[in-house]
């Protein structure tokens, strides 16, 4: 965990561990394990499980790669790079028919040491050589930015750490529990004056003691006293906008729901524009009665 709620996420998926097996797994074995898993781990099993939805997103990603007979012996021969196998198998072919003139090659790689890689390909002693002219692009950078709700509602700045550097961004209001925004060149360093990586920043917005949000909707209980549910009246209400007077018709019914319009969540990057307040009665019944207001309900009883 990094300052300011920023977690890197940076480490390499082995897609086999996340299935639970082995490279040597038949197509058989890996579909009943992701069918085994996907039963566990699916969101709507899990729906306010934010670690079993990563790991279902995971899984998805296994499965989709090692599924595939294609790409999963990509993955077997390049691993983490399998992504840029074809660009690997280019390379290498290039290499074989120009024995002996390297003409350069630029790929959008991540920021590894590939001298090792190039001396498997083409002989030891080249890897050096022929890494010097390639320009490798950093690696990506994948963050989680935790946020309150009250926090998301307003357009703000956070300023974070990121490999030693300080990132200052302005977030708009009404940013969205799992959405990912990507901040270019803010990855890892490129290599032989490669391109930097990305940023890519996920928000994770934590839920909120009083409203819930359901896209740009807000909803929220509030307390009304037995008199006023009864006989009408006004009440201040607490918005994420600010307090508010609220009309309570009469004779209102406990579990009533009002809509407030324009009253909700503000609309990402569309500026004043907002969701709609849904307010929820819960009418509150006196307690403590004195004699003399238990007989003023005695005699409500006989009129009914």
């Amino acid at each position: 965990m990094y300052k300011f709620g920023v977690n890197l996420i940076m480490a390499f998926i082995d897609y086999y561990h996340v299935l639970g097996l082995n490279k040597s797994a038949s197509v058989d074995e890996i579909k009943n394990a992701y069918r085994k898993l996907a039963r566990k781990l699916h969101p709507d099993l899990n729906p306010d499980d934010k670690e079993a939805n990563k790991k279902f997103q995971q899984l998805s990603e296994a499965y989709e790669v090692l599924s595939d007979p294609e790409k999963r012996k990509k993955y077997d021969q390049y691993g983490e790079q399998w992504k840029h196998a074809d660009e690997f198998e280019k390379a290498k072919s290039r290499q074989q028919q120009e024995q002996h003139t390297w003409q350069g090659f630029e790929g959008d790689f991540s920021d590894n040491d590939y001298s090792d890689f190039f001396e498997s390909l083409f002989g030891k002693g080249s890897g050096k050589k022929k890494s010097e002219h390639i320009k490798f692009r950093g690696q990506d950078i994948h963050a989680e930015l935790n946020l309150p709700l009250r926090q998301a509602y307003t357009t703000h700045q956070q300023t974070f750490t990121v490999q030693g550097k300080n990132i200052r961004i302005t977030i708009p209001a009404g940013a969205a529990d799992g959405q990912t925004i990507r901040l270019k060149g803010h990855g890892g360093p490129g290599r032989n004056n490669g391109p930097a990586g990305d940023l890519y920043i996920t928000f994770s917005i934590d839920t909120d003691p009083v409203f819930r949000r359901d896209g740009n909707d807000l909803y929220t209980t509030v307390d009304i006293d037995l008199y006023t549910a009864i006989l009408g009246g006004e009440m201040i209400l607490e918005t994420l906008g600010g307090k508010i007077k609220l009309k309570v018709n009469p004779e209102s019914q406990n579990g009533t729901r009002i809509r407030l319009k324009g009253k909700g969540f503000p609309v990402y990057k569309e500026d004043s524009e907002f969701g709609d307040l849904y307010v929820t009665y819960n009418i509150k019944l006196p307690t403590n009665l004195t004699e003399e207001q238990k007989e003023m309900f005695r005699k409500l009883s006989t009129l009914t």
